[in-house]
């Protein structure tokens, strides 16, 4: 079963509960579940979508699986950075996620729910390549300039997700181990795509013409160490190259 905003279609035969994690009414009750996979945002912190759900659920899971964000680690200077790293968020977003991590680990202690934390980069497939920034004619940083960055292929990051409850639990980061940059992303989007090659701007330019949204993301630097993703989700990447994923989101369309 799933759980969503708003009503839902069954797919393949599994029903979709609508509940609204915004809304100021109680949650219907929710049906006990062996596993559940906890996807949503958080909205501030602590998190009052978080908490409604706790609050909702009549019977704890056997697993939680939590997608958090590789975010939490704040900017590392390009270096490598495994699940032993002490969390320093820079932005509010991140910091959000890192106290909802806390409280559902609270919560799962509780409980005696084991939980699976899965910190992801960003995340690319299919209508997720940023062809519309390109048609656009935004610039990026120039490569020379540009940080390392991490991310990871919706199939991959699907994978993690299925493999985590069968898994010994704890913190995951979960990336394909391209390290390449967000501007050869972008430059290799474009020359897969048929497109134009982005213009390249100066960081200095950057900094002053960028969104602030954008920014966040482009200031920090580090490279996830996916070590426990091979070798306790037993998880390897589809698209470790991530051309390779790029060609296959651009042909499933």
């Amino acid at each position: 079963m799933a759980v969503s905003r708003t009503p839902r279609p069954p797919v393949n035969g599994n029903r979709t509960l609508a509940a609204d994690l915004d809304g100021s009414g109680a949650l219907p009750a929710l049906p006990a579940a062996d596993v559940l996979f906890y996807t949503v945002p958080p909205a501030a912190a602590p998190d009052p979508r978080l908490a409604r759900w706790l609050a909702a659920l009549q019977v704890p899971p056997r697993h939680f699986v939590y997608l958090s964000s590789s975010g939490v680690y704040g900017d590392c200077g390009g270096e490598r950075v495994d699940e032993t790293a002490t969390p320093a968020p820079a932005t509010a977003r991140a910091r959000r996620r890192l106290a909802a991590e806390r409280r559902l680990g609270d919560w799962c202690a509780a409980q005696g729910v084991p939980l699976s934390i899965l910190r992801v980069p960003g995340i690319y497939g299919p209508g997720r390549l940023g062809i519309e920034r390109l048609e656009q004619g935004q610039p990026v940083i120039r490569e020379a300039e540009a940080h390392p960055a991490n991310r990871i292929h919706v199939d991959d990051l699907v994978a993690c997700l299925l493999a985590a409850p069968g898994a010994a639990p704890g913190l995951f980061n979960v990336a394909d181990g391209d390290y390449r940059s967000a501007s050869w992303f972008a430059a290799e989007v474009a020359r897969q795509a048929g497109l134009p090659p982005p213009a390249t701007v100066s960081r200095a330019t950057a900094e002053r013409r960028f969104s602030a949204a954008r920014l966040s993301f482009l200031r920090e630097s580090r490279r996830l160490d996916t070590r426990r993703m091979h070798e306790v989700l037993g998880v390897t990447p589809r698209y470790a190259d991530a051309a390779d994923g790029i060609r296959a989101s651009l042909a499933a369309g």
